[in-house]
C-alpha cells in the first residue's frame, strides 16, 4: 500500500512538470484580466434623501437601508464600505461604516498651496520651518507639512449630457495625459454624470483600468439625458468619494457650466435656501441641494476644483478681472452688465470658493494642454496641515492665510466668505497679490484657499 502510495504521487508530480509553460501563463493572464475587470458604474445618488437640519441648517444625507443587494459598497476614502458602489475587484473589503448621515469631525486641517515667484515659476524646495499659517488671524502651529510627495486624489468629473459628450475622444487622450504626468502613487477615479452622476471606476492607481474607464460603453449610456446635474454631481463626488482623504485633493470638472438642478440665477439668493417663511410663500423645499451645501462641502474636505468649460471665454473674464473680485461673490448685476453668463460666473464661483482654477477649452486649445497645466499645479503643491487652537467646537466660515517666514512679509486681503477686512495687497500684473521681500528682490505669490468650513455636528 505504501509502495502504491508513494508510486501514485511521483506519477502526479510528473505529469505537472509535463504541462506545457504556455497552460500556465494562459492561467497567470486570466487571473491578471480578472483584477484588471472595472466594476459595473453605480449612481452615486442612489438610495441618498436629503434631509436639512432645521436646527443648524445644514445638509444631511442619509442612505436608506432599504437597497438591498444593490448598493452594497461605496468606495469612500479609498476603501469599500456597506453602503454603496463597488470597489476594485479582489480589494480587501473594510468593515461596514457608520450611517452615511453621521459625519467624522476630524480637526486637522490641510491647506494646499502653491509660490510662484514674479514670473509664475513654482518655487521649490520650501520647509516647514519657510511658512506660517493663520486661521482668522491667529497664528497656527504647523503639525503636518508635504512637498508633493504624499499620494493625489484626483477625480475626474465628465459631463455627459449631449452638449459636452461630443468631446469624449478628447476625454480620452486627455486622461491619458492625466495619467502620464501623475505620479504612479498618485489615485485616479472617473465619474460621468447627466441626469445622474455615475461611478465609472473608484480610486485607483491602476492606470489600465483608467484607460478602460474612459473606453467603457457606461459613459455613452449616461449620455442619455438631455439633463446635466452638475453640482449635484460634484457634492456627490465630495462626500462619496473624498471622505477620510487625506492630502492633495482635486475634482477636474469637465463641464458647459449649464446646471440643471439647483434653479441658478442673477440673484444670488437662489444660491442659498430662502429663509423658513420665504420658503412656504414660494413652495420651495427645505430638503434640496443648494450651491451653498455645495461650496460648505467642498471646503469642508479640503477639495479643490479645476473646472473646464466647453464654453468660449467671456471677453471681461480674464485672469486680471478674476484676480481682483476673488474675495467677493462673482454674480452681480456689475457682471451682468459685462455680459458675463450667469452660468460660467457661478462654475468660478465654485472656484473662488474651493480653490484651484478655472480653464476654458476652446482658449488653451486642447484638453491634453489643460490637463498637463493642472499636473504641473498638483505637483508643485505643498500641504500645510494643524490642529484649530479653537477646536472644531463653533461652526462656520474660517479665513485662511498663509505666509512666508524669514525676509518675506505677507500681504492679504478682505473674504467675502467670512466677512473679515484685513490689510489689503500689493498685486500684480494681472490683479493677483505679490509677496514682496523687503528688500524689494524678489516678487512672490502665494495661491491657496480663502477659507475653510466648519460643519454643525449632527
Amino acid at each position: 500500500m505504501r509502495h502504491d502510495a508513494h508510486l501514485s504521487l511521483v506519477l502526479a508530480a510528473l505529469l505537472s512538470s509535463l504541462v506545457p509553460a504556455s497552460v500556465a501563463q494562459e492561467k497567470s493572464s486570466r487571473k491578471s484580466q480578472e483584477k484588471l475587470k472595472l466594476p459595473r458604474p453605480q449612481r452615486l445618488d442612489r438610495g441618498l434623501e436629503f434631509h436639512r437640519d432645521s436646527a443648524t441648517g445644514e445638509l444631511r444625507v442619509i442612505r436608506s437601508r432599504n437597497e438591498g443587494e444593490g448598493a452594497k459598497t461605496l468606495v469612500r476614502g479609498g476603501k469599500a464600505q456597506a453602503g454603496a458602489s463597488p470597489s476594485l475587484k479582489g480589494a480587501p473589503a473594510a468593515p461596514a461604516g457608520p450611517p452615511a448621515n453621521i459625519r467624522a469631525r476630524v480637526s486637522l486641517v490641510e491647506v494646499s498651496c502653491r509660490v510662484l515667484s514674479a514670473d509664475g515659476t513654482p518655487l521649490r524646495g520650501l520647509g516647514r520651518e519657510d511658512f506660517r499659517v493663520f486661521e482668522d488671524g491667529i497664528e497656527q502651529p504647523i503639525a503636518h507639512f508635504d512637498a508633493s510627495s504624499d499620494p493625489a486624489s484626483v477625480a475626474l468629473v465628465l459631463d455627459a449630457s449631449p452638449s459636452v459628450f461630443r468631446e469624449l475622444a478628447g476625454m480620452k487622450a486627455a486622461a491619458r495625459t492625466l495619467a502620464k504626468y501623475l505620479s504612479p502613487r498618485d489615485e485616479i477615479a472617473v465619474v460621468a454624470f447627466a441626469a445622474q452622476a455615475q461611478l465609472v471606476l473608484p480610486f485607483t492607481r491602476d492606470r489600465a483600468l483608467l484607460e478602460s474607464a474612459m473606453a467603457s460603453p457606461a459613459l455613452a449610456q449616461v449620455a442619455d439625458s438631455t439633463q446635466s446635474n452638475i453640482y449635484q454631481a460634484v457634492y456627490l463626488t465630495a462626500r462619496e468619494l473624498f471622505q477620510d482623504r487625506a492630502g492633495r485633493k482635486a475634482i477636474v470638472l469637465l463641464t458647459d457650466g449649464q446646471d440643471s438642478g439647483l434653479g441658478l440665477s442673477w440673484d444670488p439668493a437662489s444660491a442659498t435656501l430662502p429663509p423658513a417663511g420665504a420658503r412656504q410663500n414660494s413652495g420651495a423645499k427645505a430638503d434640496r441641494l443648494t450651491f451653498e451645501d455645495l461650496a460648505r462641502e467642498l471646503a469642508a474636505a479640503g477639495v479643490e476644483v479645476y473646472a473646464i468649460s466647453t464654453q468660449p471665454r467671456p471677453r471681461a473674464m480674464t485672469q486680471a478681472w478674476l484676480a481682483t473680485h476673488r474675495d467677493e461673490m462673482l454674480v452681480t448685476p456689475a457682471a451682468r452688465e459685462l455680459g458675463i453668463p450667469h452660468y460660467t460666473l457661478y462654475l468660478a464661483e465654485l472656484v473662488r470658493r474651493a480653490g484651484g482654477q478655472v480653464f476654458f477649452f476652446r482658449e488653451i486649445g486642447t484638453l491634453r494642454d489643460i490637463y498637463r497645466q493642472i499636473t504641473e499645479t498638483l505637483i508643485a503643491q505643498y500641504t500645510l496641515g494643524y490642529y484649530p487652537a479653537a477646536a472644531l467646537a463653533k461652526p462656520g466660515w474660517r479665513s485662511l492665510r498663509v505666509e512666508l517666514r524669514g525676509d518675506y512679509s505677507a500681504p492679504y486681503a478682505a473674504s467675502s466668505v467670512t466677512g473679515r477686512d484685513e490689510p489689503g495687497a500689493t498685486r500684480d500684473a494681472v490683479g493677483a497679490p505679490l509677496w514682496q521681500s523687503e528688500g524689494g528682490v524678489a516678487n512672490i505669490r502665494i495661491i491657496h484657499r480663502i477659507a475653510y468650513y466648519v460643519p454643525a455636528a449632527p
